[in-house]
């Protein structure tokens, strides 16, 4: 049978459609897609054929928001498509790579291309929640500090690097600090030398996600040579640090403030519990400080939430974000008005949450599993 199903396709479409057909087709449709017959699987499966998948779909790619639980038990992990009604198209995913294990330190430390980068118990895991490719790397020398962490790419030598700035205060408040890579191609931590790391968590706890943007990864942090809350960026072609001011007229707290993309923009938001809002800037012209820009002031009375974190816009324009625990998931219009929400916890847990984009792309390693 999967002889004739071969047969018959190639006797109406030459090989070359049947390419340019798949293609466009979701990464949802391609994976089942591979038990249509041993072409099919073979063409899907291979590397060329899903970064040329990837590159097509970059123009308008599928972006998810990944819900991951943090419990002793196996943790409970959603996919959520935040264009359809919340209910509508929610996957469960599992981790069963990370079994056994205890869950309660579960963290998402980046998103890059379809991969995510999990720290759990000590561990460091690569993995695509599309297709179940995952492999482990080791952890950094200076894992034990605070870090700041950020998981990119480096297209100039089609590398995936994991970033780590960290930091640790003596006795005698001297600060020490490290800057190092990971190289998923040569497979090590590589720290860079010579380089001014004047930055420490810009709140008394673990250092923010970093988001990456524009081919560098973001965090707020102190910088101690001015005294002032910045926003620190890793360029990771040119390997280089450098500072954005914050908005000249931004009056939020770092603790309650989050980077984030909205539309086409980096953007920074922050929760005033005082008068229950959400100041929302974006950065009209990227590392540009004059083109700072607020554009919303949303009253979150609808929501009912203390702390309203935006993660990302819909194509329509509305604001999808989550509450300081992550477990509920909130969508409202540009005036703040409430349109939906969905709980994905109890009142007791705690859940990672973040964005990903559906792909097929493998990692530059031979060990990578699947």
């Amino acid at each position: 049978m999967e002889e004739k199903k071969k047969t018959i396709t190639e006797q109406y479409l030459p090989h070359e459609v049947i390419i340019q057909i798949l293609l466009w087709l979701p990464v949802k449709s391609l994976i089942r897609f591979k038990c249509v017959c041993k072409l099919w699987f073979s063409l899907i499966s291979h590397p060329q054929f899903a970064n040329s998948h990837f590159q097509l779909a970059a123009t308008t790619p599928t972006h998810r928001i990944l819900f991951i639980s943090k419990s002793n038990s196996s943790p409970e992990t959603r996919s959520i498509d935040f264009e359809a009604p919340f209910n509508d198209d929610s996957a469960s995913l599992n981790l069963n790579f990370l079994l056994p294990r205890t869950y309660l330190d579960l963290e998402i430390k980046g998103s890059c291309r379809g991969f995510m980068c999990l720290h759990c118990c000590s561990e460091i895991h690569l993995w695509n929640p599309s297709t179940g490719a995952h492999k482990q790397i080791p952890l950094s020398p200076n894992d034990f500090f605070l870090n700041f962490y950020g998981f990119g790419y480096d297209q100039s030598t089609d590398d995936y690097l994991l970033v780590s700035m960290s930091y640790e205060t003596d006795f005698d408040d001297t600060i020490s600090s490290h800057l190092e890579i990971f190289s998923l191609r040569a497979n090590m931590w590589k720290e860079i030398e010579d380089i001014d790391i004047p930055y420490t968590s810009a709140v008394d706890a673990e250092p923010k996600l970093g988001l990456l943007f524009s081919g560098a990864i973001h965090w707020i942090a102190y910088l101690d040579d001015l005294q002032e809350d910045v926003i620190v960026a890793f360029d990771l072609m040119e390997r280089k640090l450098l500072d954005m001011h914050l908005p000249e007229e931004f009056d939020g707290e770092p603790e309650y403030s989050d980077l984030w993309v909205f539309g086409e923009f980096l953007s920074l938001s922050t929760m005033n519990n005082t008068n229950n809002t959400v100041q929302i800037w974006v950065m009209k012209e990227y590392k540009v400080h004059s083109s700072w820009t607020k554009t919303h002031v949303l009253s979150t009375d609808s929501i009912l939430a203390w702390h309203f974190s935006p993660l990302c816009s819909t194509k329509n324009g509305d604001i999808v974000g989550t509450d300081k625990d992550g477990t509920i998931l909130w969508k409202c219009n540009d005036k703040g008005q409430l349109l939906e929400y969905h709980s994905y916890g109890n009142d007791s847990s705690r859940s990672q949450v973040t964005l990903y984009i559906e792909s097929l792309l493998s990692l530059p390693a031979d060990n990578a599993q699947a």
